[in-house]
């Protein structure tokens, strides 16, 4: 499967969640919601997934977390918030340059329409 048919997949994983849930919950409840619509698309998912900063050589665990990573392949960022801003788009390239994935989808939930929520990056 190639990374836009995947990609067409999550986002319709996340369009279910928020047709069913809607605007206004926590990002969590989203995330478990996310992951369930993936399984049953039979889509691996990985959840919370500690991504290592790699300084000189040195290998840092500093405690950051991709939200979601898809099949190895696409990392997800979930939000629910008034707006996306800058530094939102920023997070998720900045976890795409240090996990070396290519694909990333940042998500905000907290909208009427989840496709004035969504994002997608490809580096």
């Amino acid at each position: 499967m190639r990374d836009s048919e995947l990609t067409e997949i999550i986002i319709g994983a996340a369009i279910d969640v928020h047709k069913v849930l809607g605007p206004g919950l926590l990002e969590s409840a989203y995330e478990e919601c996310f992951c369930y619509e993936l399984g049953l698309r039979s889509v691996l998912s990985e959840r919370q997934k500690s991504l290592p900063l790699l300084y000189k050589g040195l290998k840092l665990d500093c405690g950051y977390r991709m939200d979601v990573v898809v099949d190895s392949r696409v990392v997800v960022e979930l939000k629910s918030v008034d707006k996306i801003l800058p530094i939102h788009e920023a997070q998720l390239l900045t976890y795409l340059k240090l996990s070396g994935i290519r694909t990333g989808l940042l998500f905000n939930f907290n909208v009427t329409i989840l496709k004035e929520g969504l994002r997608r990056m490809v580096l």
